[in-house]
């Protein structure tokens, strides 16, 4: 039987937990599906990470208000990503914030991130009929910006291109924790289809100057302690190399995004094989890694198209 592509055959729903990383901080986590993260302040709500449709920004909401009652006057949006942002109008946030850059890929390729990822998760985008269109920010910042929900501080920065090249991250200083997107992934496959192999590394290390004390990373459980922090970035940083790495030394020889794909296989099978989504993304992640290995510096445009291609081509 032949495999299928991408997430098609995932349809079985998944456990939802609801972890405390700090005081009033909370991450909204699914057994490897898109985490969502919680930031309570003295009179008001930030959400980081939308969703992929208001179906499943409700899930969210009803664990919001298990806890509080606030009204949820912010949500940031760490990408431009479907999966991330398509169940924006849920929540009814006054501000939606993005990076300049990730404001600017929206209108570059959103609607094609839409339509591809539709394609490549059914099960997320169950009830995709109430999305009202592309989520657009009211608020984007180039390097930083900093948020007062009350007297709690947030800072959302810019620290360098990884999954994509607008990636944000959201720090809360006074309990030292970080929600950082799907720059740190936990027992769950980094999806770098979109992805700055070549930058990855240094932008992990800009979030561990920070020495969080716990992270909520874009899939995978919450990460509360100093040591399940540092593993989760080193496991980070070891599933980018050992992917790029066997793609360059193809690409080096002359090699096909084949060839690329079988040395792909050989590398990281044995390490990550059981990581959530690890299939899904490996095909993504061999072809941008190819791409970015020939020099090309920004992601091609994944469209549905293009994704049916790519799958034909490495199936022969």
């Amino acid at each position: 039987m032949a495999k299928a592509f991408a997430s098609q055959g995932d349809m079985e729903e998944k456990k939802i937990s609801f972890t405390q990383v700090g005081e009033g901080l909370y991450a909204f986590t699914a057994e490897g599906d898109p985490n969502t993260g919680v930031i309570i302040g003295d009179e008001s709500v930030m959400i980081v990470e939308a969703q992929a449709t208001p179906r499943l920004a409700r899930k969210v909401m009803d664990c919001v208000r298990s806890v509080t009652d606030k009204p949820i006057s912010h949500l940031v949006l760490t990408h431009y990503h479907a999966v991330r942002v398509l169940g924006a109008s849920a929540y009814g946030a006054r501000e939606i914030i993005m990076s300049d850059t990730a404001a600017a890929m929206v209108e570059e390729r959103g609607q094609e991130d839409w339509d591809s990822e539709f394609g490549r998760f059914p099960r997320l985008f169950q009830g995709h009929e109430e999305i009202p269109g592309l989520t657009r920010p009211t608020t984007t910042f180039s390097d930083r910006m900093t948020v007062y929900l009350g007297k709690r501080r947030v800072d959302i920065m810019h620290l360098g291109r990884a999954h994509t090249a607008g990636d944000a991250v959201i720090w809360v200083p006074d309990q030292e924790v970080m929600f950082t997107g799907d720059i740190v992934e936990f027992h769950s496959a980094c999806y770098c289809g979109d992805g700055h192999f070549a930058d990855w590394p240094e932008t992990l290390a800009n979030i561990a100057f920070y020495e969080p004390k716990a992270i909520a990373p874009g899939r995978g459980d919450a990460l509360v302690g100093e040591a399940q922090v540092a593993q989760a970035l080193e496991n980070t940083a070891d599933f980018v190399r050992s992917t790029y790495k066997p793609v360059a030394r193809v690409v080096a020889r002359g090699g096909s995004l084949k060839e690329a794909w079988d040395a792909v296989r050989a590398e990281c099978d044995p390490k990550f094989a059981d990581y959530a989504i690890y299939e899904h993304c490996l095909p993504f992640n061999v072809a941008r890694a190819y791409d970015e290995a020939r020099g090309i510096d920004t992601p091609r445009v994944w469209t549905a198209g293009r994704d049916q291609q790519m799958w034909a081509d490495l199936q022969e």
